[in-house]
């Protein structure tokens, strides 16, 4: 990792702003390696420190992970917002510098990545990866004969130049639910393919993404923590 300035290094590890840590510099409460530092614009390699904030240990070392979560309805994909509380409020303090793998709608459950490394976020998100996501959907109205060739040919949404790309439904034994598995994230696509169909998405949970699923056991808002490597590997179909 190549050295950062040590306002930003506090920043990403702590609920500090950095002009709270300029205050703190001021006052000698910073130190790194034993030494007190009060110019907080020096550089170190946040893997090579270690750094105590008013006799407290700072853990500065990367280590890329994944956060394996059940979302709850009313709750949405972003560090902050003045309106909603978000995904983060229910997290560890220690997953603050996270960041969510895509997002799910405020309404939309089920299965949310985070990660605190960008390669994995490129590798789940880029377009032509085309990583499939599956959803459980309840329907206001029963699925209808015609809506399984639609949807795999591909449908023309509402301000859009081109059709969705060929995408899977899968019934069940209850007409209001279906599963869809779609390889691209289209804002609203779920909603918005059933809305083109002449139906209404009453609920919504993305219960899988490539081949890592939701666990049953997971309560919504709690999640596990996984390594990179394995979690790519899921993802992937990789034994």
């Amino acid at each position: 990792m190549k050295p950062l300035r040590l306002d930003k290094i506090i920043v990403d590890n702590t609920f500090l702003s950095r002009s709270e840590v300029q205050k703190i510099a001021k006052k000698g409460l910073i130190s790194v390696n034993g030494e007190v530092v009060t110019k907080v614009a020096q550089k170190y390699n946040p893997e090579e420190i270690e750094l105590v904030i008013d006799g407290e240990l700072i853990n500065t070392k990367y280590e890329p992970v994944v956060l394996v979560f059940n979302k709850a309805q009313g709750f949405v994909c972003a560090n902050s917002d003045t309106e909603h509380p978000t995904v983060f409020s229910v997290l560890p303090d220690e997953y603050r510098s996270f960041h969510c793998v895509g997002r799910l709608d405020i309404d939309t459950t089920g299965l949310l990545l985070l990660t605190n490394d960008g390669n994995v976020s490129h590798k789940l998100t880029s377009p032509k990866n085309h990583v499939a996501k599956k959803y459980f959907v309840t329907l206001a109205d029963p699925v209808e004969d015609f809506y399984q060739e639609e949807i795999e040919n591909g449908i023309l949404l509402r301000g859009e130049k081109d059709k969705t790309l060929p995408a899977v439904l899968e019934l069940t034994d209850d007409p209001y639910q279906v599963y869809l598995t779609i390889t691209e994230g289209r804002y609203h696509q779920v909603k918005r393919m059933f809305g083109a169909l002449g139906n209404k998405v009453v609920e919504l949970q993305r219960v899988s993404i490539g081949n890592l699923s939701l666990p049953e056991d997971l309560e919504e808002n709690q999640f596990i923590e996984i390594e990179v490597s394995q979690a790519l590997k899921i993802i992937n179909g990789e034994k």
